[in-house]
């Protein structure tokens, strides 16, 4: 009798389930990411001074780039892009988080970040580290980033990945998003990670 009630329960919460719509299913524009084994975690410093961590930013969408402020192209685009898809997002932008981290940590002082970053959207946060912090981030988000030497005694750029990783609310990295795509996609993607 017991096992026939089981039975009956069971039948009913499965009936009960069935005249509830599916989720959608999301459908990126970029990269899609989702269950990636590695880019899961980082402990840098803002340009505030305030040690940081993935977990500081649960509850809102992510975007992290990896650049340096004396590059030349890509990265004023890559954050001018990101600041234009922030007016896109209108009211929904309080609940994304850009991070902007340092790969020349050797110029890329604390002072020169709290400049350079929120020069583009007063939200946008540059983060850093030492040498050994941004050597190990880096292998954790299998970045690229090496020191090309200039053309005048001293100087020197650096070549790096030109890309940036989107989180969702929990922390999951999701997406891959690759340099010159336009506002547009990100903020097609975004939103459905919001929603």
């Amino acid at each position: 009798m017991i096992k026939k009630l089981l039975a009956l329960c069971a039948l009913g919460l499965l009936l009960a389930a069935c005249d509830k719509p599916a989720a959608k299913p999301l459908s990126f524009q970029n990269t899609d990411l989702t269950g990636l084994p590695y880019a899961r975690e980082f402990a840098l410093t803002d340009h505030n001074g305030k040690p940081r961590t993935l977990a500081d930013f649960k509850g809102k969408v992510v975007v992290m780039f990896f650049g340096f402020t004396q590059c030349p192209d890509v990265c004023p685009t890559t954050m001018a892009e990101m600041a234009a898809v922030m007016k896109e997002l209108g009211p929904k932008a309080d609940q994304v988080q850009v991070l902007f981290v340092t790969i020349d940590p050797a110029r890329d002082t604390r002072e020169l970040l709290a400049q350079y970053v929120p020069a583009f959207d007063p939200r946008f946060l540059g983060l850093y580290g030492d040498a050994e912090a941004t050597a190990k981030v880096a292998k954790e988000f299998k970045v690229f980033y090496a020191k090309v030497d200039g053309k005048a005694e001293g100087s020197y750029s650096m070549d790096h990945t030109a890309a940036s990783y989107v989180f969702d609310r929990n922390g999951k990295v999701r997406l891959f998003v690759r340099h010159g795509k336009g506002p547009g996609p990100i903020v097609h993607d975004i939103k459905q990670l919001l929603d």
